[in-house]
């Protein structure tokens, strides 16, 4: 399937196919975010969505997609540019009826978004662990077994355990705060 761009006599190139799959694999998730943010404002929503994909398509050689979440960033932008929308609609005389009162929700709404893109994050960073931390950690944090009690499960001793739930939380911590940093660039 070949795709054209208005205006062009050929096939997509390879940046024109870059934005288009950017556009489709997080398009309509995105819209249903930003819609539920402007209250319903389907026009909004969609300036909101087009406006964050031209920001990250713009600054998309400061996102490598190997070490960064695309989606999460482009989450952050629209939420971003929701805030920024209220801040300066909030900053002009205010209209006879507003019907906005929906707008004391957006900052909670972008934290609910943020915190499910954390656990995202954290999921992910999981699976990166080695096996054998993995179980340690799922041993004594989700199973809330003592270390003698895990070290028993495991059948290793107590000092393992604690050596390898220190280095999976160590490497957990350095992973989540990598992708922060990334995530804010």
């Amino acid at each position: 399937m070949q795709h054209h761009v208005i205006g062009s006599t050929g096939s997509a190139s390879a940046e024109e196919r870059a934005l288009l799959d950017l556009y489709q694999a997080h398009t309509r998730d995105l819209y249903t975010y930003v819609l539920r943010l402007v209250g319903g404002d389907a026009y909004r929503a969609e300036d909101v969505v087009q406006e964050a994909l031209l920001r990250c398509w713009a600054k998309r050689n400061l996102y490598d997609t190997a070490t960064m979440n695309v989606r999460r960033w482009l989450f952050r932008v629209a939420c971003n540019l929701v805030i920024d929308d209220y801040r300066a609609r909030s900053l002009r005389p205010r209209e006879i009826s507003s019907t906005a009162t929906w707008l004391k929700d957006v900052d909670s709404n972008c934290r609910d978004i943020e915190r499910m893109l954390a656990a995202l994050d954290l999921h992910e960073a999981l699976e990166d662990l080695a096996p054998l931390h993995q179980e340690a950690l799922r041993a004594t944090y989700l199973d809330e077994l003592s270390v003698q009690q895990a070290a028993t499960a495991l059948g290793i001793p107590p000092g393992t355990v604690k050596s390898r739930v220190h280095y999976a939380l160590r490497h957990l911590h350095t992973t989540m705060r990598t992708r922060d940093e990334t995530t804010a660039e």
